[in-house]
């Protein structure tokens, strides 16, 4: 039972930040889509041809699945963060309430319309003090639909960089965090719960023309617009499991604030957490834009609008230089840093010191049976077998050089949540998994890892990424060039094991990170308990 209410005291930490975003996109996209669709409505109520087009675009709109129009809103606009998810969110927005509106101004009485015409009102005022008023809890109702359907939406917002509750359940899913998955669901369900019975509570008033309920549903709407800012005077501790190890100075409100990204997945939300508290400790303040994709964290880096994240030489090698030859890790990295000084005005302050190849993976029983101990035994089998990995490896160009150097075809190719390919593979759903060197599942689940003979698959060292901004910053760079060949290999396994094994919270993990690079006091009692925890390097 502690351990459920240090889970719990672990993420009320973030609610004010992460409800703060979520209630700001589902609001404003609500109230921007109500100012576009209403008018648009009544356009499409005047002219029959226009109401088709309107709705069919709408309708179109609504086809395209919510990560796919969240990822396109990141390409049109060129940037990262709140923006793409808010219009992506408009967007989502407008067909219920279009469609009501439409809906709302037909459904009125024609002997209503001809008594308003026989009273001498022209059609601006027929609109205005008849059709409109009689239609409004048909277009409430409409945007009731909308609320839920963006509150929703706003979830899948962390992957461009955009806070809000779906951090929790991102975050949950990765770390298998039950706690934090679940308390993403919960709190996400109850906004928009909420949200539906104040615009209810506007229903009934229009209804009823009760001006005095209105206003009661206004002074609600900004209650739950006020609430993430009213969480923040609450006092949050879950006691010594969330206390920060690091000596964090005051905060220097002179100073300029840092954008730290991730990736997403556990080792990149460990660093996320271990360079925030570097950071925090030079009283630097620092925004966290954590499981982002790495396309788009790799060119919010580039484009300025983050300024720190952890990227790999193998990704950047590949996927950015397009370069298919494999070379040494000390040339690779020397290339690298070249490459994104002169092309992305990026600043690589060195590699971490541990490497997060990939590793094909199977069980001990699929090894022994087809007899595989490498790359090119799995050729000989792979027709037979069934090939799973992570949701983008399949379309990097690591696959193709693997599959051209080896000859590798599955049987079946499967991507998902890197998160789930371990429970696959043990019950037998796969048979030969994409994994990561420094993943801890390997050695918790007993899988063989089948060697590159070859050296088809590049070396992916971990290596610290800054902006040009941040490498200028004299405090920042104190905080972050201790992290430098840090950590290893065996160490950043274990760091990860802390998470995906035993259950920890993430902030442990980063303990034991700084713990490990000598970052903390040893008389911190977190630190002590970490210290007991290292494995020899």
């Amino acid at each position: 039972m502690d351990a459920l209410w240090t889970q719990i005291g672990l993420q009320m930490e973030t609610l004010p930040e992460r409800l703060g975003g979520h209630v700001f996109l589902s609001l404003t996209a609500l109230l921007v889509g109500t100012l576009l669709s209403v008018p648009l409505g009544i356009w499409a109520y005047r002219y029959p041809r226009f109401e088709r087009l309107v709705l069919a675009t709408a309708s179109l709109v609504q086809t395209i699945p919510g990560l796919a129009l969240l990822a396109l809103m990141v390409f049109v606009w060129g940037t990262i963060g709140w923006l793409p998810a808010l219009i992506a969110l408009i967007l989502y927005s407008v067909l219920p309430i279009l469609r009501n509106t439409v809906t709302g101004l037909k459904g009125i009485d024609p002997a209503l319309l001809e008594a308003a015409q026989g009273v001498g009102m022209s059609h601006v005022q027929s609109l205005r003090y008849v059709q409109l008023p009689l239609a409004v809890p048909v277009i409430i109702a409409g945007i009731r639909t909308a609320a839920v359907w963006v509150v929703g939406a706003a979830t899948i917002a962390q992957p461009v960089g955009a806070t809000s509750l779906g951090n929790y359940i991102f975050v949950g899913l990765q770390t298998m965090n039950f706690v934090a998955l679940v308390f993403g669901c919960v709190l996400s369900a109850l906004l928009a719960l909420v949200l539906d019975g104040l615009l209810h509570g506007f229903e009934v008033a229009s209804a009823r023309r009760s001006w005095k309920l209105a206003g009661l549903m206004t002074v609600g709407i900004s209650m739950l617009a006020a609430s993430p800012l009213a969480l923040t005077w609450l006092p949050r501790s879950a006691g010594n499991a969330t206390k920060v190890v690091v000596e964090r100075r005051h905060i220097d409100d002179s100073a300029p604030r840092f954008v730290v990204g991730s990736k997403p997945f556990t080792e990149q939300y460990i660093w996320t957490h271990v360079i925030r508290r570097q950071l925090e400790a030079q009283g630097l303040e620092v925004d966290v834009r954590d499981g982002m994709g790495s396309a788009a964290v790799f060119q919010a880096l580039s484009s300025g609008q983050l300024d720190c994240y952890v990227d790999y030489t193998g990704t950047i090698w590949a996927n950015y230089m397009k370069r298919p030859d494999v070379v040494s890790p000390v040339e690779m990295l020397t290339e690298v840093t070249a490459y994104l000084v002169q092309k992305r005005q990026i600043y690589c302050l060195g590699p971490l010191g541990f490497s997060n190849d990939y590793a094909f993976a199977t069980t001990r029983d699929i090894a022994d049976k087809y007899a595989m101990q490498d790359l090119v035994d799995l050729s000989r089998v792979s027709r037979d077998l069934r090939g799973g990995t992570d949701i983008e490896f399949f379309d990097r160009p690591e696959w193709r050089s693997v599959e051209s150097t080896y000859g590798i075809d599955f049987d079946s190719r499967t991507t998902m949540d890197a998160t789930l390919m371990y429970g696959a593979v043990t019950s037998g759903q796969l048979d030969v998994i994409v994994a990561f060197n420094t993943d801890a599942r390997l050695d918790r689940y007993n899988l063989v890892v089948l060697e590159d003979p070859k050296y088809a698959l590049p070396s992916y060292d971990a290596i610290l990424l800054v902006s040009p901004r941040m490498a200028r910053n004299a405090r920042a760079m104190k905080a972050l060039r201790p992290l430098v060949q840090s950590v290893n290999s065996k160490q950043m396994r274990h760091a990860n094991g802390l998470v995906d094994v035993d259950g920890q919270p993430i902030q442990h993990a980063a303990n034991y990170v700084l713990a490990v690079a000598g970052l903390v006091e040893e008389e911190s009692q977190d630190s002590h308990s970490v210290r007991q925890g290292l494995p020899s390097p």
